[in-house]
């Protein structure tokens, strides 16, 4: 049974009430941050604290059917970015049925996203050195609004970096499935692999772990995809492919998203299911 994060209690059987971690998760944000951000980004959070909690009809849900944890995220971190997409979708409306990339740098940096998929109604949708938890909150304002057949996920990699282990990684992923399930129950979910990278080789045990836990939480459902980046960027040491890097070693170089754009091009264009 997951195990909830945060000071909750369970009731008696074993369950958490909705009340107490809804309470809890805004406290987190809110009150217990004093974050400064307007009543929108509030109302956004009590609904990404909703829906991860499964509060859509009735009031409450088993344990079995919800999330395993409810994000906090420090949101605020990436909110000029967020503001920089919100005004380009004023601008040109989102039409559904395109194919949405969001996640962290990796995606931000894609060179040339929608010219390596061209005929496809790509968006670029990747902000800071975000990790799961702030894709997840911003998920109902860059996210959902496009109402794409695909979401192509890239996050987790900083997730580890910054000490999360690969279990939060796991129930972080799980609970932004869920999100996009209520909001979108026909979109797929594509998750690209942790990428083995020389600047975080020491967490390659950690990226191991949590890429087989998504992998197999993807083979549940015919909706999610794994797409498996982390073993073609291996070379024959079994160390990660230098020429697929930025001097940082953990970026990557046009090489790289070479790389990633053939693994992801039949998919992304409609031809893999």
């Amino acid at each position: 049974m997951p195990v909830a994060s945060g000071g909750d209690a369970p009731n008696a059987d074993g369950t958490l009430a909705v009340e107490q971690r809804l309470t809890s998760a805004v406290k987190a944000i809110d009150g217990g941050r004093s974050l400064p951000y307007s009543w929108s980004m509030r109302s956004t959070v009590v609904l990404v604290a909703l829906l991860a909690l499964g509060c859509s009809g009735s009031y409450a849900r088993s344990a079995a059917t919800q999330p395993a944890r409810v994000p906090t995220a420090d949101a605020v971190c990436c909110s000029a970015e967020i503001a920089q997409f919100e005004f380009a979708d004023r601008l040109s409306p989102p039409s559904a049925g395109g194919v949405l990339f969001v996640g962290s740098s990796t995606i931000r940096l894609w060179p040339n996203l929608a010219g390596d998929f061209p005929n496809v109604a790509v968006v670029q949708r990747g902000f800071g050195g975000s990790e799961l938890d702030e894709v997840i909150y911003y998920a109902p304002r860059i996210v959902l609004p496009h109402r794409p057949r695909l979401i192509v996920l890239y996050a987790g990699d900083n997730d580890l970096a910054s000490g999360k282990s690969p279990e939060t990684v796991l129930q972080d992923y799980k609970t932004f499935v869920a999100l996009v399930r209520r909001a979108l129950p026909e979109t797929r979910v594509a998750f690209i692999s942790i990428k083995p990278s020389g600047d975080r080789w020491a967490l390659v045990d950690k990226m191991r772990r949590a890429n087989a836990l998504v992998r197999d939480n993807t083979a549940t459902d015919p909706r999610l995809i794994y797409v498996d980046a982390f073993t073609p960027m291996l070379g024959a040491d079994g160390l990660p492919r230098t020429e697929l890097f930025l001097e940082d070693k953990l970026h990557m170089n046009a090489q790289g998203y070479a790389l990633w754009r053939g693994l992801l091009e039949a998919m992304v264009s409609g031809g893999a299911r």
